[in-house]
This record gives C-alpha cells, structure tokens and sequence, in this order.
C-alpha cells in the first residue's frame, strides 16, 4: 500500500523561487556608527592629551616622537574598524545562513509536496510507460511461476509439516482434541499471495493487491510481518522516504539462501543495496534520535528474518528475486543497512 497521501493536482506548491535573495541591508549600521562614535572620541582625546602635553613641553618635535606619536593616535582607530569590518562580516555570514536554510528548508518542502500531489495517472509519459512495464514484468513473472509450479495445488509459505497418525480416542472425545491451533485448520498461504501482499497494493482501484493483503493478513506469521512493514513505511514516509523513490541493487536468490541460514556481514553484504545517500542519513539520525522509530525497525527486522527464513525453505529462486523487489524487502535492505547487520 502506498504511503503517499493523494493532493489536488491543481493546487499550487510553494515554490523556493526568490527566497534565496540578498535582502537590501542599510549602508550605515549601528555598527558603523559606533566604530565612528568610538574614533571620534579618541581622536578627541588624543588631541586634547598631546596639545596639553606639547605646551607643557615647549613643543619640541622629532621624528621618532611624531612616528610614535601618529602609531599611538591611529592604530587604535585602525583597530577600531577592524573589528567593526569583523563585526559586520559575521552578521552577513548569519543572515546569509540563515536565508540559506530556509531556502533549502522550502525547497525539501516543495519536493515533498510534489511528490505527496503526483496523481496516480501521472501525465509524464515515461513514468506511465515504466509502470506499465512492470505490470507487464511482473504478469510475466506470475505466468512462468504457474506454469513451472509444483504439482501441489497450494504452495505454502513454509514447509508442510508431517501428517500425524490420528490417535485412537474414547467415544466421548471428538476428532479434534484441546489445543489445536487454528493456523492448523486453515489452508497454508500461498507464496504468491505473500508476495503480492508485501508489496502492498499499488493504488486504491488495486483489487487483486487488496485481496492478497487480506489473506495474507488471515496467516498468523505473514499477518505480524505485514503489520511491522507497514509501521516502518508509515514512519519513513513522515522523512519523505518512500520504497518507490529507492532504486536498490537486488540481490542473487543465493545470498538470499545465505542470509536465511544464518550468515552475515561480508558474506551477504550484496542484500544492502540501497544505495540513496539522502535516505540513508535520514534513517540513520532518525534511528539514533526516535526511540520509538529505533525500537519499530529493530522489531520488524526481527520479524522479517524469521519469516523468511520459513519462507526460504520451499521458495524457487524466481520466488526469492519476487520478494526481494518488493516495498517491504527494500525497507529491509534500508533499515538493515543503518543497523549495521550487513557489515
């Protein structure tokens, strides 16, 4: 399902434009005015003290008492508007920061905006023509996985457990004794449903994603995974993270089996394949700053590694490539990533 939330295509966004623009600051600060105020009263005084001092000396001059005379009037004036020149630079360099910020404040804003109002029917015939693309892929895929399929009319999600031998009982116990799961009594969910389910319906008018979504929400382990994905992708999408945006390099079935059996680090460093830059930072300072975010994608990392390490054990190679190109997989491959678990 996706997380983006539909806006009225006609409704214009705010637009960074002229935000970013020097503002017209005045020529005469109340900093200029007192380095002036400050040189003028010491100027004042140095008058004053050597018109006194010259008269009680008789005013003899020389050239060593005029340099020391002319370095002790100005250099302190010289100071003076050296610091107001450093003064003014730094309230420059805070308001330009300052614009800065906003302006690129306003312009993640706007991308967010923008990609929050894209209608589904976009009018950018390239993206239309992608999309179309992958529904044909993925009819395609569907269509060799049934052909090519087991002679077992449902393909389970885990492997079917052995019959057991039904145990004699008394006339007074029923067939089904106390304790009997009810996971039991219902057919297994097939790998395919599974897989459509956790990659979410595409749009509202997607009825054959909704009805996956339902009976993968009936299986009692698809049902956990289900919901922990969908916490973290509502999470990450308040960032403006979106699994569509992320471009991941999918990884070979085989790493896939590795991870199952228990390998990491180098050895299935190949699932981390995101590699947007932006998405990452994101999530890892929301990973350190948001207990709550921290303790949602530990808690559906958990649950998609058990999960599918059952599913590992009866899924086809082309079953594996399917859920690694799924929303939920490159939340995994994300948030993996950030948590370290494939260095």
């Amino acid at each position: 399902m996706s997380n983006r939330t539909k806006a009225d295509p006609k409704q214009t966004q705010p637009t960074p434009i002229g935000i970013y623009e020097r503002q017209q600051t005045a020529r005469v600060t109340g900093i200029e005015v007192i380095a002036v105020s400050l040189s003028a009263v010491w100027l004042l005084g140095a008058v004053v003290f050597f018109v006194v001092v010259d008269v009680e000396t008789g005013g003899g001059v020389d050239g060593l008492r005029f340099l020391m005379t002319m370095l002790a009037v100005f250099m302190p004036v010289a100071m003076i508007w050296v610091a107001a020149m450093a003064a003014r630079s730094s309230r420059v360099m805070r308001e330009e920061s300052a614009r800065l910020q906003t302006a690129i404040d306003a312009m993640r804003k706007t991308y967010v905006a923008q990609i929050q109002g894209q209608p589904q029917h976009t009018s950018e015939p390239s993206i239309s023509k992608k999309l179309d693309e992958i529904a044909a892929a993925q009819r395609k895929t569907e269509s060799a996985l049934a052909q090519f399929s087991t002679t077992r009319e449902i393909q389970g999600i885990r492997k079917d457990t052995p019959a057991t031998t039904p145990v004699e009982v008394g006339e007074d116990q029923g067939l089904l004794a106390l304790g009997t799961p009810a996971e039991e009594l219902s057919p297994p969910l097939d790998r395919a449903v599974f897989i459509k389910a956790l990659n979410f319906p595409e749009t509202a008018e997607d009825a054959e994603g909704f009805t996956a979504l339902r009976k993968a929400l009936k299986d009692r382990q698809a049902s956990h995974l289900i919901q922990a994905s969908q916490d973290v992708l509502t999470l990450l999408s308040q960032d403006g993270i979106y699994m569509d945006d992320l471009r991941p390099d999918l990884a070979r079935p085989e790493v896939w089996r590795r991870f199952a059996s228990g390998e990491r680090g180098r050895s299935v460093a190949a699932l981390g394949g995101v590699r947007d830059r932006s998405s990452l930072a994101l999530a890892a300072g929301r990973m350190k700053q948001d207990p709550i975010f921290r303790d949602a994608a530990h808690h559906f990392l958990r649950r998609f590694d058990k999960t599918f390490v059952e599913f590992e054990e009866s899924a086809t190679d082309s079953e594996i490539a399917a859920l690694g190109d799924t929303r939920t997989a490159r939340s995994f491959m994300l948030l993996g990533r950030v948590a370290g678990i494939f260095d």
